[in-house]
């Protein structure tokens, strides 16, 4: 039973609560501060749980109240307003009780690669590149250009941007895969539509302290940046490559005039690589289903045709089509594809919790 499922979290929260005015925590910064995370984190379960607890103790109240001369008619006006109360409530606890995937909380890269289709890939690199800035801006989130490659005809080869607000990889974790756009492209004289693709990679900003690098396992190469980058572009050696030997990853940075700057925000993404690929192998160890991998950067899935000769944009998981592909990457309304998408992967959750 739901009620009795709740308990041990209203239990816990109780208990932290008595913990967090204890002399022992109050001197343990650290464990003050988990303590705190963990309660703030239990507050809506709990205090939506307490409102379904009051709501079914509220229903056995008034059935027995039915057969009341006095009071039956008002038990049963009341009943008829908690019965339609109850699923809600039921509805928001079982969203609540389905794990949250640790990194709902951090700023995100998201990292753009030109794939199949060359200059027409690039070129969409840079329309899609401007809608996730459209729709950062609509969230009141703050983007920052990390890296720049551009390709020879417009748009770019590869493009990293860093989004920092409230709750980033929560609402962006499913964009990770391979998006296909198919249009005419200006250089086409037959009017021919052409199939292209890129690839994108979400990956969680982390903190210094969880991803170690040992310098030894660095090689480090400056070199002169290339393409639009202002008075120093072939002037000085400003652009840095990092490559991770362990791994074979390999990030360069151009963006910067300054190579110390460069170097920083390139060891910003290869840090963020590499926690990615923590969590591909321990998602493959765990044998954890490709639809729970969902948003880790896996790119092999293709998720979304922008198809532009029908203005018709279409999500391949969850088998939505909208015919405004205009509107959306114009504006950056994004959330007409990421909320259906997370209300899909959510039911999906709640099946395997068994909710």
């Amino acid at each position: 039973m739901l009620k009795e499922r709740l308990q041990p979290f209203i239990n816990r929260y109780v208990e932290i609560n008595e913990l967090l005015i204890s002399p022992d925590i109050l001197n343990d910064i650290k464990k003050m501060t988990q303590l705190s995370k963990e309660q703030s984190d239990l507050l809506p379960l709990v205090e939506t749980a307490k409102e379904y607890i009051q709501v079914v103790e509220d229903i056995e109240e008034n059935k027995n109240l039915l057969s009341d001369s006095e009071l039956g008619e008002l038990a049963k006006e009341e009943l008829k307003e908690l019965d339609v109360q109850k699923p809600e409530l039921e509805d928001r606890i079982k969203k609540l009780l389905v794990p949250t995937d640790p990194n709902d909380d951090r700023n995100v890269f998201i990292e753009m690669r030109a794939g199949a289709g060359g200059d027409e890939a690039a070129i969409f690199v840079g329309n899609l590149l401007q809608t996730y800035i459209r729709y950062a801006d609509l969230k009141g989130w703050k983007t920052e250009i990390m890296n720049l490659s551009d390709s020879d005809f417009g748009g770019y080869k590869e493009a990293v941007i860093l989004v920092k607000g409230d709750k980033v990889y929560s609402r962006l974790k499913y964009e990770g895969g391979t998006h296909r756009v198919q249009r005419v492209p200006a250089t086409e004289s037959q009017g021919r539509v052409h199939t292209s693709a890129i690839t994108v990679a979400i990956m969680p900003e982390v903190d210094d302290v969880e991803i170690e690098i040992n310098s030894s396992d660095l090689k480090i190469d400056v070199m002169r940046a290339s393409g639009n980058g202002g008075q120093s572009v072939n002037t000085t050696d400003s652009a840095v490559r990092i490559t991770h030997i362990p791994t074979g990853l390999v990030v360069t940075n151009q963006d910067e005039k300054s190579q110390h700057k460069n170097k920083d925000k390139a060891m910003k993404v290869l840090k963020a690589r590499l926690y990615d690929l923590e969590m591909k192998e321990k998602n493959a160890s765990e044998k954890v289903s490709r639809s729970a991998q969902v948003g880790s950067g896996d790119r092999s899935g293709r998720i979304r045709t922008y198809n532009y000769p029908q203005n018709r944009i279409t999500d391949h998981r969850i088998g939505l089509t909208l015919y405004k592909l205009d509107e959306i990457m114009q504006s950056g309304t994004l959330e007409q594809l990421i909320e259906p998408a997370d209300a899909f992967y959510q039911a999906e959750a709640m099946k395997k919790e068994g909710l």
